[in-house]
């Protein structure tokens, strides 16, 4: 698992760039066994303001902000 699998899941710049996906979505996509490497991972991006924390219907949610 790689922060590229993480935006390349969220978001397809050609055909919606501004794509939502939820924690679940992303977990259940990538097959996340450790899921505290996949938090970290997130947090990472988060910290480099590549995608942003949102909440959608109560859940959390992740949109990429940057190209």
């Amino acid at each position: 698992m790689k922060k590229i699998d993480i935006l390349n899941f969220i978001t397809n710049f050609r055909k919606s760039p501004n794509d939502v996906k939820s924690y679940e979505e992303i977990r259940g996509h990538l097959k996340a066994e450790d899921e505290s490497k996949l938090i970290a991972l997130l947090a990472e991006l988060k910290q480099l303001r590549v995608i942003k924390e949102i909440e959608v219907d109560g859940k959390k949610s992740y949109q990429v902000t940057t190209k």
